[in-house]
């Protein structure tokens, strides 16, 4: 099947275009409105609206879920029984839980579905696009539940983006897990019958100095953060319970599991050294982020030959400090890309200019400057989808580069 590149180009470019006005409001908007993990019923609605009005097939709600959705698009061609050995399925999501900056990569998801589903209608060619809503990134992650329900299945490759200071495809977003620990003891009057106390609060004071401690021997990759959220109620009683919140991270799986082990260990041990009763509970567990060699490929040569953006070094872009995200376990599930993109103008490039997700990256993402780099990045990361979707063979290398460094 002969493929017009520039003709799936410019398709594509046209269609995102042609929506900035309207995506520039849905951003708008959502930053206007912040929602909370699992409860973005505002974004939910607003996106979904325009993705039906575009022409998507849209599953609201998606796998019982309230606030997650699926937008689909399969182009005729696909329906014809002679394409039926080739027709793919490209992958897209969106995030709209409450963030600075996350607007942005709302309406970049929709950005890259729409240019793809045009592209595929201008030049007659077989595909699928499937758009996946994913709430709830912050907290839980959206994206784990919905791995585990089936959203992404059948998918040749699935790619999003996310704003920053700088652009990078290389970035390394680490593995983390969120656990929370409580301790209990007995409460007794400190001045009169302390003896008769079990000190849950030491128990928690215990842990925390003991993950302090394990910093010395951790991987310089590695992170490891604590807090204690309650300590007692009074001064003159010996705390009867206590609570504490502590997230681990690491590079890789591997090293990720025995941080957990390590951390598990440390409050098993700070309760039998106080005598007192621990419950701990894992409330999330993001992998490592695995980007694709051949798709993050596709997608610099785009950026850079298409849009003038220009990015540094490989090495110097793993090596910037990142957080982590559930895109990590979606990468270890199926090939997969997640590029960060600049949020200032392309003359204007310098070095970690404002904090991920701080008031002042909120405030620049509403720029207009903000708005076009989130669509040229969207621009890039549709002809990436287009290369999974109809260049002949690049699927199949990329699926064998997935199996191959698992």
């Amino acid at each position: 099947m002969f493929i017009d590149h520039a003709a799936l180009k410019l398709a594509s470019d046209e269609a995102i275009d042609k929506a900035s006005g309207a995506l520039r409001h849905i951003s708008l908007e959502i930053h206007s409105h912040p929602e909370l993990g699992w409860k973005e019923h505002f974004a939910h609605k607003i996106l979904t609206d325009f993705l039906e009005e575009q022409g998507f097939k849209v599953t609201r709600g998606a796998f019982g879920l309230e606030t997650a959705f699926i937008a689909e698009y399969e182009s005729p061609e696909a329906t014809k029984p002679e394409n039926a050995h080739c027709v793919l399925t490209v992958g897209y999501c969106s995030e709209y839980d409450a963030l600075p900056g996350v607007d942005l990569i709302a309406i970049s998801g929709v950005a890259a579905a729409l240019g793809t589903k045009a592209a595929l209608e201008k030049t007659q060619s077989p595909g699928r696009v499937r758009l996946i809503g994913t709430p709830a990134e912050e907290t839980t992650g959206g994206k784990v539940d919905l791995l585990k329900l089936g959203a992404f299945e059948g998918l040749a490759g699935c790619l999003m983006l996310h704003p920053a200071n700088t652009d990078n495809m290389y970035v390394t977003m680490l593995g983390a897990g969120h656990l929370e620990v409580e301790y209990f003891g007995e409460a007794a009057q400190a001045s009169t019958w302390p003896w008769k106390g079990v000190n849950a609060l030491d128990a928690m004071i215990n842990a925390y100095n003991g993950l302090a401690v394990l910093r010395q021997q951790m991987l310089p990759t590695s992170r490891l953060h604590c807090i204690i959220t309650k300590g007692g109620v009074a001064a003159n009683i010996i705390p009867e319970y206590a609570s504490g919140a502590v997230m681990y991270r690491a590079v890789k799986n591997a090293d990720l599991n025995k941080l957990r082990d390590q951390v598990v260990a440390i409050l098993e041990a700070a309760a039998e050294s106080t005598g007192c009763r621990v419950a701990i509970r894992k409330k999330m567990e993001y992998a490592p982020l695995k980007n694709n060699a051949l798709m993050a490929e596709k997608y610099v040569h785009h950026m850079e030959t298409s849009y003038g953006v220009r990015f540094q070094p490989r090495a110097v872009q793993e090596s910037r400090p990142s957080g982590s995200t559930d895109m990590g376990n979606v990468s270890q599930a199926l090939p997969a890309i997640h590029p960060l993109f600049s949020m200032v103008s392309l003359e204007s490039r310098t070095d970690l200019i404002y904090p991920a997700h701080s008031a002042v990256f909120a405030e620049k993402a509403q720029l207009p400057v903000a708005h076009e780099a989130a669509l040229r990045a969207a621009k890039g990361l549709a002809l990436t989808g287009l290369d999974l979707l109809l260049q002949a063979g690049f699927a199949s290398q990329v699926r064998d580069d997935f199996e191959r460094t698992k």
